[in-house]
């Protein structure tokens, strides 16, 4: 494995480390306005939420790595300690895609986007119509982290004010991540888009956690056709089968594959750990268990 230590590596070394092994990364499309003002628009995908009680947001104008300039965001919000941060879908990333860029000082990314600015409620800065998710926020600190080129400014930020569209809402009144359609960040100029095939659910397990990993059979922890995943679904399981019903899993559903590698205990292992992969991954989980175990107990 290639080793990297931070301080003996060059700054874009390193941000490329960052920015492409940490991903995809949520868009922060923050609204701002400058001591006249003067509206200003950008994206950051240093950017996430860090809490609910309160609400808190906290994205990076980092200091840019090539020239240790401060971006119009961050003097924005030193001036003037507001920001509407909009949630980016694939529908508007063109759009802010140009927003992105690096235009002199007082220029309107509003106009040269195309986005189209709405009046917020409790803040100064706009909001962005296309967006369907606006937060308007106060901004309770700004953490300077260094003074080098690349270092980052926090913008530690307290949602004040939430606007949702409806059209993103499923029956029961929450975001409905089918419909929102939203863009991530990647490293360089990859994005990923946050929809269809590429949306899936996993166990939360929270307080009612699975039997974990190490109450697997060695063999099958180990196995060589089991994957990480398959394993995790497994450990995600709340309790292990007990011995009846994997007894009664293997005369109805096993008889004939035990009958004919009867005497080849390497291959009915095999063929076991293949069908409980099968089992998995159609969400068969509980049976998938019961035929890795007639193996063990056999």
């Amino acid at each position: 494995m290639k080793r990297a230590d931070p301080s003996e590596i060059p700054i874009p070394e390193l941000h490329g480390y960052l920015t492409g092994g940490i991903g995809p990364r949520p868009i922060a499309l923050a609204s701002t306005i400058d001591a006249h003002g003067r509206p200003n628009l950008s994206p950051f995908s240093f950017f996430n939420a860090f809490g609910a009680n309160p609400g808190v947001l906290i994205f990076s104008p980092a200091r840019r790595g090539r020239d240790n300039t401060t971006k119009h965001s961050f003097h924005n919000v030193k001036a003037v300690p507001e920001v509407v941060i909009n949630a980016v879908t694939y529908a508007m990333v063109q759009q802010v895609s140009v927003a992105s860029g690096e235009f002199p000082e007082g220029i309107n990314e509003f106009e040269k986007s195309g986005l189209t600015p709405l009046p917020s409620e409790k803040v100064r800065p706009f909001r962005v119509k296309e967006s369907p998710v606006q937060f308007e926020c106060k901004v309770m600190q700004v953490i300077e982290t260094g003074t080098g080129g690349g270092a980052a400014n926090l913008v530690v930020c307290e949602v004040v004010m939430v606007h949702v569209d409806e059209s993103v809402l499923g029956p029961d009144g929450k975001i409905d991540q089918h419909k929102i359609d939203l863009v991530g960040r990647m490293g360089g100029a990859t994005y990923c888009r946050a929809h269809g095939d590429a949306l899936f659910e996993l166990t939360q397990p929270n307080q009612h956690f699975g039997v974990g990993v190490d109450a697997l059979p060695a063999a099958v922890r180990n196995s060589t056709l089991l994957t990480g995943n398959q394993l995790g679904k497994l450990a995600s399981w709340r309790t292990v089968p007990d011995e009846t019903s994997v007894n009664e899993y293997k005369l109805t559903e096993l008889a004939d594959l035990f009958i004919t590698l009867k005497d080849q205990p390497r291959q009915l292992e095999q063929a076991l750990h293949a069908r409980a992969g099968k089992l998995l991954d159609e969400g068969r989980i509980g049976e998938a268990w019961q035929t890795l175990l007639t193996f063990n107990d056999r």
